[in-house]
């Protein structure tokens, strides 16, 4: 029997997350959907794919990652791709420099720049190991300008994409990274972006915000892109033109 390509999505049980993962299954990829909160809607779209698994682990804690990849590799023993989709943020006005406190930062960096890089580190000698490894991380045109949630979720961003390239560089030609950059996409994280939302609809130059399916779409088409590697493409509807 053929084996199937094996991905990770980091932060799937939910938004952007389960759509990358349903996405991957529809291409006979097995997926393993992680997540550290909502354990049940894991399980659950886990068992909704075929040839999926769920496994709980918090990407910001180092023992909890060593301890996912384990099991991945005890479970299916190889590992194609890497999706680094877990994140968190704080809304929190630019200007409300007092509101952002160390523990905000700390909170913050910690899961979306730390534990990406510790994820991905892990999961370096299985993707080596494949032939054709490959890193997909989940980024933010809030790491491109100025825009985004909160300055801490921003520069978190911005880490994420230099790390990107630099890592590229590093690992290649064994294991290709790349980064999604996204603009304002509707998921339950946005849903309250009331204000946000209709200047997206009424400026940009697509006129509407975007679905998780366009960024999942964005994934699959990178992981195809078997000559491409160090790249952040955006997803923004066009966005980034604006000044």
């Amino acid at each position: 029997m053929a084996h199937k390509p094996v991905a990770l999505v980091t932060g799937s049980s939910s938004g952007i997350g389960a759509a990358i993962a349903r996405r991957l299954s529809a291409e006979g990829m097995t997926v393993v959907v992680n997540g550290s909160r909502d354990v049940e809607a894991g399980e659950m779209l886990a068992a909704e794919l075929p040839n999926a698994c769920y496994i709980r682990a918090d990407i910001a804690d180092p023992a909890q990652v060593r301890a996912l990849f384990k099991q991945v590799e005890e479970d299916h023993g190889a590992l194609e791709l890497l999706v680094n989709n877990a994140g968190v943020t704080r809304a929190i006005p630019h200007a409300d420099l007092e509101g952002v406190t160390d523990d905000v930062w700390r909170a913050i960096l910690n899961v979306n720049v730390i534990g990406t890089w510790q994820t991905t580190v892990a999961a370096m000698p299985l993707l080596r190991r494949s032939g054709v490894g490959h890193v997909v991380n989940v980024s933010s045109v809030a790491g491109v300008r100025p825009a985004g949630s909160s300055i801490p979720y921003a520069v978190s961003k911005s880490a994420i994409n230099h790390m990107t390239r630099l890592l590229a560089a590093a690992v290649g030609p064994d294991v290709r990274v790349n980064a999604v950059a996204p603009g304002l996409i509707d998921t339950p994280w946005t849903e309250t972006f009331t204000e946000v939302r209709e200047r997206v609809r009424t400026t940009t130059p697509l006129r509407r915000t975007g679905t998780p399916d366009d960024v999942a779409n964005l994934v699959l088409g990178l992981h195809r892109a078997a000559y491409t590697t160090g790249e952040v493409v955006l997803t923004d509807g066009g966005a980034h033109l604006l000044i």
